[in-house]
């Protein structure tokens, strides 16, 4: 079976724009096809291993952390396994023939010498009997590929086809493949997946087989994947052939619409885009511009919703000046401050604070954390100048952040029994509460929020 091996699932409703571009979901483009689909760049130019290093199941936070020489060095030793001649076969592990990417089964991995974040990958393949393969998104095992009807790994999920997050958690959405879509063995199979921050959604054949999963970190289960990384083709023991790679990638704006047009029903505006209407709080701190709330420069405080609400999903987009600073005031109960008297701050705050302020802060400071309780994960805001899309889950004594697709938060409030400088949180055990904004003297913008209650 795979290596320390990744396999399955994810996205369904996409927008049609996103859809028009890659029509190839449906009609895919001839074997031998020289030109690149519209939008797209080839990854492989049907000649030879331009473009692609060795690689493996490494961290490439790991890879990346090396010092340079190392760093070099280590990537030479995977390449020169990649090219390594098999004497059974006396060609490289790895070769062109025929427009095609030909492995024997054996050798360090095909990997893109250029790393990725959110991009829309098409692959065709085909293997043999018992082979066992997977493509590594930004470097995470993996888009499992592997012989459906190999008793052998039926325990393994064989059985279930190829497509799936095999590396995700047992019973975690995406690592079953929702439908078998794997072609008979002599037939050419053709993958579309699309992955926007974590989540990924994998098309085999024109079906859909993973939908909008969140692609688990192999290397680290309690950090999410890296925002950027490489494509990786596994070897595992069988011959596999590739041919018209493509990828395109997605930038801002377009994969905001891509995420919120997964589970978008049952969100309600709180904001019309026009006034405070049906907000409370120092609203004259606030203005509206181009139909997004901005807290006034030099001004502050937290307005928020009249209406209050249990159990919770918000999403809306942010756009931050340089060292901005605001948060999502969380079952706030109207008066003081939301960090301390509400359930929680979920802090809003430039993740290059430190270098715009010269101010030093704690990590349960930095964005998406519950403010003075528990850290999030840092590093996936866009640069500055962009708008941000971040879905809040609160549920029970949880709360669940995602930012631009990735999921930096994942805590449960009851368990915390250390605060920031000692201060302590009695509001953190609310089970109802206002949702606003808490300002602190920047103007950061906020735009498209949306509630959606949790209902029981």
């Amino acid at each position: 079976m795979t290596c320390p091996l990744p396999r399955r699932r994810l996205f369904s409703l996409i927008p049609a724009a996103v859809l028009a571009v890659s029509a190839l979901a449906t009609g895919w483009m001839p074997a031998l096809q020289a030109a690149a689909p519209s939008g797209f760049t080839p990854l492989f130019n049907g000649k030879d291993l331009t473009g692609f290093r060795g690689g493996d199941t490494y961290d490439h936070r790991k890879l990346l952390s090396l010092p340079e020489d190392q760093r070099a060095a280590q990537i030479a030793k995977w390449t020169a396994s990649m090219k390594e001649v098999n004497p059974k076969t006396s060609k490289p592990h790895w070769y062109a023939e025929n427009n095609e990417l030909v492995n024997d089964g054996f050798g360090a991995y095909a990997t893109t010498e250029k790393d990725y974040g959110d991009f829309e990958l098409l692959v065709e393949y085909k293997t043999v009997p018992l082979a066992d393969s997977g493509i590594y998104l930004r470097g995470c095992p993996q888009v499992q590929i592997w012989d459906h009807t190999n008793p052998r790994e039926f325990k393994n999920g064989a059985d279930k086809g190829s497509g799936g997050l095999w590396n995700n958690s047992p019973g975690a959405p995406g690592k079953d493949p929702l439908v078998l879509a794997d072609k008979p063995f002599g037939q050419w199979n053709r993958f579309r997946i699309l992955m926007v921050g974590a989540r990924v959604s994998v098309w085999l054949n024109g079906k859909l087989v993973v939908d909008h999963a969140l692609l688990e970190n192999y290397y680290d289960r309690k950090q999410p994947v890296p925002v950027r990384g490489p494509i990786e083709l596994q070897t595992h023991g069988g011959e596999i052939r590739w041919r018209n790679v493509y990828i395109r990638e997605i930038g801002a704006k377009e994969a905001t619409q891509i995420l919120t047009s997964h589970g978008e029903k049952g969100y309600l505006p709180v904001f019309n885009g026009k006034d405070f209407t049906g907000w409370d709080g120092p609203v004259d701190n606030y203005e509206v511009v181009d139909r997004a709330i901005q807290c006034k420069p030099h001004k502050g405080g937290t307005i928020f919703t009249k209406a209050e609400y249990g159990d919770f999903k918000a999403r809306l987009e942010f756009k931050l000046p340089p060292g901005g600073n605001n948060g999502l005031a969380i079952r706030y109960p109207g008066t003081g401050d939301t960090a301390y008297v509400g359930m929680c701050e979920s802090q809003i705050l430039d993740d290059n604070y430190e270098q715009a302020t010269g101010s030093k802060i704690d990590p349960r400071q930095a964005h998406g954390s519950a403010y003075g309780m528990v850290a999030a994960a840092r590093g996936y805001q866009r640069p500055i100048g962009e708008w941000n899309f971040e879905e809040v889950t609160v549920q029970g004594s949880k709360i669940r952040v995602e930012l631009n697709g990735t999921q930096i938060l994942d805590a449960d409030l009851s368990k915390v029994t250390e605060f920031m400088a000692n201060s302590a949180h009695p509001g953190k055990d609310r089970t109802m509460g206002h949702f606003g904004f808490a300002g602190h003297n920047d103007p950061v913008a906020f735009r498209n929020i949306r509630i959606q209650p949790i209902q029981h």
